[in-house]
């Protein structure tokens, strides 16, 4: 048996999968978020926080405003712990077993963290001695001569590379942040025993992991599934075909997916998605960039490491969701020191309408969520100088010096 769907289905799919279009709850705490996290399976972390850190964004989306406290007390507590899932990511602790097969390769010489513990037993050594006497750390806390910066960006110490190398091979586990700054400890000294020791065969891994992502895609291709945890798609292929005997996952056709797909049997299809959200470069809704191409007709790609001049939407641009299609993208900033959510830019996607008055309310819904006082539109992007209308305010002109540094005067949303 092969279900069939239409583009528009499968879209729905996928969102009603993710909890999108969901009722809001009139208060969201922890318990609102745990529900969420969990759905989702996987939380992904990114340290840009130009408008806001992207881990934070995917609950705002579906849950609307709420604490940011409240999911730091809840992500970076004793139930979630973080390692490489989708990049480095939140997972619930329970799960931290299923990716001890990926921690297995970090330890062996096929991995250039593996490698690096073999180079340096003395310094590896060193800091298991250190996080032993004196963790939880964060890497700058820990005293050693080769603790200096050997670069801008990512250029890290040789503490801060040992901490990674050790972290990424399981000897050491995250012991939350602090000014989202990850704090380091033995694994055993923070992770409940329950959760270590647990030798499960890479294949059940995989299996239990293709289940979670499968469940949370909805439906999907092969590559959106191994996507999910950034699995090998030929054992991904197995692990789908025990589902598919199983009756879990559903073999499944969509309209324009040129490749086969699956559903998995939970998941809904509703007649409709109701709802607008700004969602993070990181979203799994979009962070596979191919699917969101082909699910929403979406070619996205964020221009962080673009050079300025070369930008074309400009540097952190969030997709517009409104029901269930990707009406546009906006490039968002959070001028804290002026209490100003600055739209940077604003975009239409092709063939889809931005419905200014929505938009104008997730804005001020946003701006209130971030704390700031106004809005303040850029006049860059075909959107803009409608929504500055709709504000009630003045779009700023948008020029740039010949260095590529970006000109314009101040103003915020008018009363």
């Amino acid at each position: 048996m092969v279900d069939s769907f239409s583009a528009p289905a499968a879209r729905r799919i996928a969102l009603a999968a993710q909890g999108v279009g969901r009722t809001r709850s009139p208060a969201v705490g922890t318990r609102q978020l745990g529900v969420a996290l969990r759905r989702l399976g996987v939380l992904q972390l990114d340290s840009v926080n130009v408008f806001e850190r992207s881990h934070y964004l995917p609950f705002f989306a579906r849950l609307g405003p709420y604490r940011k406290a409240d999911l730091d007390r809840l992500a970076f507590g004793r139930s979630y712990t973080e390692y490489w899932g989708h990049q480095a990511s939140v997972i619930p602790v329970e799960h931290r077993p299923l990716f001890e097969w990926r921690m297995a390769h970090f330890r062996s010489e096929k991995s250039e963290s593996g490698r690096w513990v073999r180079a340096n037993p003395r310094m590896a050594e060193f800091l298991r001695a250190e996080l032993r006497a004196n963790g939880p750390l964060a890497a700058r806390e820990i005293e050693h001569e080769a603790n200096r910066r050997t670069g801008p960006w990512w250029g890290w110490s040789e503490v801060k590379t040992g901490l990674e190398a050790l972290f990424m091979g399981g000897e050491v586990a995250a012991a939350g942040r602090r000014n989202f700054e990850r704090r380091y400890a033995l694994t055993e000294d923070v992770v409940p025993a329950e959760h270590l020791g647990r030798d499960i065969p890479e294949p059940d891994a995989v299996r239990e992991l293709v289940r979670i992502s499968a469940r949370a895609l909805g439906v999907g291709t092969i590559r959106d599934i191994a996507d999910y945890f950034r699995l090998a798609q030929a054992p991904t292929k197995v692990a789908i075909a025990q589902l598919v005997a199983d009756g879990e996952l559903i073999p499944a056709t969509v309209e324009g997916w040129a490749q086969p797909a699956w559903r998995h049997r939970d998941a809904r299809v509703p007649r409709r998605i109701d709802g607008a959200a700004l969602l993070s470069p990181f979203d799994p809704i979009v962070w596979e960039r191919d699917r969101a191409l082909r699910m929403f007709g979406f070619h996205y790609r964020i221009e962080i490491y673009t050079p300025e001049p070369q930008r074309v939407h400009g540097y952190y641009t969030l997709p517009v969701l409104m029901d269930d299609a990707l009406v546009g993208r906006i490039d968002l900033k959070t001028d804290r020191q002026a209490g100003v959510l600055r739209v940077q830019s604003a975009w239409e996607e092709p063939g889809h309408r931005v419905d200014p008055g929505r938009l104008v309310l997730l804005l001020r819904e946003t701006a209130a969520w971030q704390g700031m006082d106004g809005i303040e539109v850029v006049d860059r992007g075909d959107v803009s100088k409608t929504l500055a209308a709709e504000l009630n305010t003045r779009a700023i002109p948008w020029s740039r010096d010949p260095d590529g540094t970006k000109v314009r005067s101040s103003a915020v949303e008018s009363d």
